[in-house]
């Protein structure tokens, strides 16, 4: 098993705008996750996005909508919500994957991006390191036709 790169023991966390938390960084982050789910839904993925009210966290957010969307992903926004109940509503609405933005109880400079399997539960290390390898590769965007949405 290779050492992760980018995910520590609950998703990855950094100062806002600096790597690893850079709209660069979450964009790819979010076609790779995309891709992940779309190998495992075996269509193209819905996944949950929500956050907490940290000024970098709409930043974030619209840069990993943008992934997502760039290789068709559907994304269903929450808004501001709590980690739990982001992971209760990836679960309900049976979307593919969930994710939150939030750095929880650290400071206001940092934030975090947690994702949540179909069951609303933490990812295992095998699929974090999927993503990290994704990540790693030259991805391809899908046809303008096939663009995912957002709501």
């Amino acid at each position: 098993m290779n050492p992760r790169k980018l995910f520590g023991t609950d998703g990855i966390r950094g100062k806002a705008n600096l790597p690893p938390m850079t709209p660069e960084l979450v964009i790819r982050l979010g076609r790779a996750i995309t891709l992940v789910a779309r190998r495992d839904a075996g269509r193209a993925p819905r996944i949950v996005i929500g956050k907490d009210t940290r000024l970098s966290g709409y930043m974030l957010e619209t840069a990993l909508e943008a992934g997502i969307c760039a290789m068709g992903g559907r994304v269903l926004l929450t808004g501001p919500m709590p980690t739990p109940a982001v992971a209760n509503l990836t679960q309900s609405m049976r979307a593919d994957a969930g994710v939150v933005i939030s750095a929880s109880h650290n400071p206001y400079d940092d934030n975090g991006i947690k994702f949540f399997s179909d069951a609303g539960a933490k990812l295992p290390d095998s699929i974090e390191q999927a993503i990290e390898g994704v990540m790693e590769q030259q991805l391809v965007c899908v046809p303008s036709a096939q663009l995912g949405k957002a709501r």
